[in-house]
């Protein structure tokens, strides 16, 4: 090797040289990618660990301590010798528990049974001094009943015209399935069995057989038909209500729906849900896929504000000349909290910037301040906040790898920058989508009970109850109340006030 290098001119030594050179920078550009690579694999293997087996919560603590002050003094190497002393078992005995908040408050608007106890002495001559009353809060199940309802005949005189009698009987008041064994108060209480307390129907019906009723669940299948039939057009007002508002937030989440053409086989149909903040309304609709085609095709008359997260189906709106196109401040918030184990300094200052914007959003709410109010407070506190963290993650951006965590995290916010600070322009808008995220709780945790719709039907009547039930969730009205009301009142009630019946404008008791 060394008598070639020796016969070799000096052009070829430098060719040679700049040949290793390129060599050099080949493999450590290839070096550097596959170091990208392992690293992304890595925070992939990290997250699908924290889904499985982590915490879900996003919190963040700031590992700097802000405002704290040290102590005036030292602290001892060694703890001082105390002297033991007995405490008598009397003292022991009668010493409270400290912080205990003492016996739970019952609600004064429950019924009270009484139970008198005498001593088993003979008190025959006592005199009566008082009463020690204990109370317990105690609980007896849900009985069945039979409701009879007896409508007396009467006959009147003869007519002297046409020598016939004519009877007299009350009328039967409306029923929500006509000439049905089941009251209202059964059907709302399966209702919300399934939807609200999520009790698959096979679970109610074992409920039920404890009682020593036996109910087909075919049975209850048509029950449950007949109060979808009846409240459809409820639901097409609450709809109509729904999409007339000028602030939506939109999220989706899966439902597999049970295949007729395959034995034994699902198809991953989808809940798309539609929350009013204007009006704590909810609407969910069912739509066999998760295209574009289910909210284009509900939202085609939409005009206003519209709120989501930032999968690109919902990017077609921000076209739409009448919809403003809002982005959520919480989403971009979390691919920063992912990246803070692999890139901790930068990943901590955007989280500061974050908590800074939410802490203005908790001052606004704790002031209880108007909308206006809470306008001029964003423009003024948050919006300089803003422009100097959009300039940071530009700039973050163009250094970090683009298949890093902070790269991800900064590549997912710049081209949605716009839409993420369109909560400044008005101050009934929410800074993140969380409330309609709230309203698919519900949805999720039905769906890990009963597993599966049966059929796309199904899917529809299980939206149908999920708005109705997330709508009295959200202005605080007992679901069991409203719809055994609404059950009484619908067959009657006049087609143009339906609006009348909405959970949004029932008052019933608090849950």
């Amino acid at each position: 090797m060394s008598k070639a290098l020796e016969n070799m001119t000096r052009e070829e030594l430098l060719q040679a040289a700049k040949n290793l050179e390129s060599e050099k920078q080949k493999l450590e550009s290839k070096a550097e990618k596959l170091e990208s690579k392992a690293e992304y694999l890595q925070f992939r293997i990290d997250q699908l660990n924290r889904l499985l087996f982590g915490a879900k919560r996003e919190r963040f603590i700031s590992s700097q301590t802000h405002g704290q002050m040290s102590l005036p003094f030292d602290l001892p190497d060694e703890e001082p010798e105390y002297e033991e002393t007995e405490v008598p078992s009397h003292k022991r005995r009668n010493k409270k528990r400290e912080n205990h908040p003492g016996r739970l408050p019952l609600p004064d608007h429950l019924p009270v049974e009484e139970t008198v106890l005498e001593p088993e002495e003979d008190t025959t001559g006592m005199k009566c001094i008082g009463k020690e009353v204990t109370d317990q809060l105690e609980y007896d199940p849900g009985k069945l009943f039979i409701k009879r309802i007896i409508r007396p005949k009467y006959i009147k005189d003869v007519d002297q015209e046409t020598e016939k009698c004519a009877g007299v009987i009350a009328e039967l008041p409306d029923f929500p399935i006509e000439k049905g064994i089941a009251g209202l108060g059964l059907l709302a209480q399966i209702m919300i069995n399934k939807f609200v307390d999520h009790l698959p129907i096979y679970r109610q019906i074992e409920m039920f057989k404890r009682e020593g009723v036996k109910i087909p669940s075919s049975t209850i299948n048509g029950w449950q038909e007949s109060v979808c039939t009846l409240l459809s057009p409820l639901y097409e007002t609450l709809r109509h209500r729904v999409l007339s508002q000028g602030y939506l937030q939109v999220d989706e989440t899966p439902l597999p729906v049970l295949d007729k053409s395959k034995k034994g086989k699902t198809h991953q149909g989808y809940h798309w849900v539609y929350h009013s903040p204007l009006e704590n309304t909810i609407l969910v609709d069912y739509r066999h896929g998760r295209s574009r085609e289910g909210p284009k095709i509900l939202l085609k008359d939409y005009k206003g504000y519209l709120q989501t997260d930032g999968y690109k189906v919902y990017d077609i709106f921000a076209k739409n000349p009448d919809i403003t196109h809002l982005n959520c401040m919480a989403h971009a918030r979390r691919g920063f909290e992912q990246a803070l184990d692999y890139d901790k300094t930068r990943a901590e200052y955007a989280m500061g910037s974050f908590q800074k914007l939410y802490a203005i959003e908790r001052l606004a709410k704790e002031e209880n301040m108007t909308p206006d109010q809470r306008k001029e407070l964003r423009l003024d506190k948050a919006l300089p906040i803003l422009n100097e963290f959009g300039k940071w993650i530009v700039e973050t951006y163009k250094t970090s790898l683009p298949k890093s965590p902070m790269g991800k995290a900064t590549a997912y916010c710049i081209p949605r920058w716009d839409n993420l600070i369109g909560y400044l322009y008005d101050g009934h808008l929410e800074i993140d989508n969380n409330l309609v995220e709230n309203a698919i709780r519900p949805i999720a945790l039905g769906r890990k009970n009963y597993l599966f719709a049966g059929s796309q039907r199904g899917a529809e009547r299980a939206a149908m109850f999920y708005s109705f039930f997330g709508t009295c969730k959200k202005n605080i009205v007992n679901p069991f109340e409203w719809l055994k009301s609404t059950l009484e009142r619908i067959p009657s009630h006049k087609a143009n006030k339906l609006h009348e019946l909405l959970p949004q404008n029932f008052t019933s008791p608090i849950c």
